[in-house]
């Protein structure tokens, strides 16, 4: 590296940025740290040295106190921030953490929930795609099965991303652990800026009102509200396509649903589950039901242009249309398994 005409050498464990000037160090000055350094060293050497035993000879088995001088030095000069991702995108999307939860998400897929995902040939080679599946429980299993489980099918498109409630994302913890994993904040500006973005998103129109369906309401639709996701789509330019999803709501089945306890916690409310609150923590360990993720045809909206957004009739028709097909769909996904086990 040369620096005004002067040559200087990168002292030994110095990581320096390419892109980083530094100012220029005399060669003699520089030598004199090295140096310095190196005696330094010498000295820790000597004072860690490991005593002779009576026969004279060394143990053979020491504590390698310059391996951890080195460590440390190491880890000072990084500030501690060398396990930290440089490949987080502007949603918060981590891929090394998305990496080291793989294997646990593979056995959740492949082996907990048995995920089975049937009508992907209908979708389009290339995304990006508005999808909208039903509302599976409080906790974002449903979002974060599926991301998972499509890009297996897709791995030329980029990781679907999953929209989360907004009371969720207030939860101590869960924003920054949902948001690595492709979790992204309910709400038009983000389903916006990521399908502008060519990124494929996940959205649940039923709201907190199919999260909070008891167990004997299991896999009744609930409203769809304003038709947010059809003038997403109509706007967007992009697919909007039909997803159930079946298991998930009886893998926290809700059995009470205490509002009080809600209302102190900032929640819609606390639920009553076969396994919560009698199990503490454990409770919220979802039980090993059996998936099935149905896909739908796309919904027809090649000629209708973005100025049919505004179109109150027309969005409240496909609104309808789009709430049919996944109920139909969910009926199908039902159908196909034995029982709630698989």
């Amino acid at each position: 590296m040369s620096t005004s005409g002067n040559n200087v050498v990168p002292l030994p464990g110095v990581h320096v940025r390419a892109n980083v000037r530094r100012p220029a160090l005399d060669p003699e000055r520089a030598a004199a740290l090295r140096d310095a350094l190196r005696g330094l060293r010498h000295e820790i050497e000597e004072w860690f040295e490991p005593a002779p035993d009576v026969a004279g000879s060394r143990r053979d088995e020491a504590f390698d106190w310059m391996q951890l001088f080195d460590e440390l030095r190491h880890r000072l000069g990084t500030l501690g921030m060398i396990e930290r991702s440089g490949e987080v995108d502007e949603f918060g999307l981590d891929a090394v953490a998305l990496l080291r939860a793989r294997t646990l998400l593979d056995f959740l897929v492949d082996r907990y929930w048995r995920v089975d995902l049937h009508g992907e040939e209908s979708l389009p080679e290339h995304g990006p795609v508005l999808f909208v599946a039903n509302r599976s429980g409080l906790l974002p299993w449903d979002g974060l099965a599926f991301a998972h489980r499509f890009l297996r099918v897709r791995p030329q498109w980029p990781r679907t991303r999953f929209l989360v409630a907004d009371w969720l994302i207030t939860l101590p913890f869960a924003q920054p652990t949902l948001a690595r994993l492709g979790g992204v904040r309910a709400c038009r500006e983000n389903t916006d800026r990521l399908l502008s973005r060519g990124k494929s998103v996940l959205a649940f129109p039923e709201g907190v009102k199919g999260a909070a369906k008891v167990f004997r309401e299991r896999y009744r639709l609930q409203r769809f509200g304003r038709g947010g996701a059809v003038r997403a789509a109509i706007e967007n330019r992009v697919p909007l396509v039909p997803v159930g999803i079946v298991g998930a709501e009886e893998a926290h089945p809700v059995l009470v649903k205490s509002r009080t306890g809600g209302r102190l916690l900032g929640i819609p409310f606390v639920p009553i589950t076969p396994t919560f609150p009698l199990l503490g923590p454990l409770g919220a360990v979802p039980l090993p039901t059996k998936w099935s993720i149905e896909v739908g045809e796309p919904l027809a909206l090649d000629e209708v242009g973005p100025e049919a957004s505004e179109d109150e009739l027309l969005v409240s028709r496909l609104n309808e249309e789009l709430r049919d097909r996944i109920r139909d769909l969910v009926s199908q996904g039902l159908s196909r398994r034995e029982s709630v086990w698989g």
